[in-house]
């Protein structure tokens, strides 16, 4: 029952993703360049958000950090009440990468990777099988890099 209603939230999410970027595709090509200043706007700092716990006992944790206006480092995870990483927990990547084909630990890393060598959350691509992680680390991401165009250091709460 719990896969069952994983796999249809899961889809719901997918649907949703490419809904939104079939929309946001024909407005974004005609203001590539404006993606570019965005970056110039960034301040430097480190920038942190935080989601409350879900259903399975993890919460978002997720920082960005900005030097010289360019994303430097991005450490988007889920931690449990003990502070243990979703990342790190061998048993539920083993588990998910039976699942779905790719660990969390995977996506996790693709997720953080892409966005510091691309600079735009735009040109992150969700990771199959890892649909709901995409999107909260795309919602986290739009959070902090808002917060870094303010200059605003302070905790995010994620909803």
């Amino acid at each position: 029952m719990k896969t069952k209603k994983l796999l249809l939230k899961g889809l719901v999410l997918f649907g949703a993703t490419v809904a939104l970027a079939a929309c946001g595709s024909s407005s974004t090509t005609s203001s590539s360049s404006s993606s570019s200043t965005a970056t110039a706007t960034w301040q430097d700092g480190t920038y942190t958000a935080e989601s409350g716990v879900d259903d399975y006992g993890y919460k978002i944790v997720h920082s960005i950090t900005i030097k010289d206006g360019k994303i430097t480092e991005s450490t988007f995870d889920y931690a449990d009440k003990d502070g243990g990483l979703k990342s790190e927990n061998a048993e539920y990547n083993t588990s998910m990468k039976e699942k779905a084909g790719v660990s969390a630990k995977e996506a996790i890393d693709q997720l953080n990777a892409e966005l510091v060598e691309t600079q735009a959350l735009s040109d992150v691509d969700v990771v199959t099988g890892a649909t709901h992680t995409s999107e909260d680390f795309k919602k986290s991401t739009e959070a902090l890099l808002a917060a870094a165009e303010k200059g605003d250091t302070a905790l995010i709460t994620l909803k």
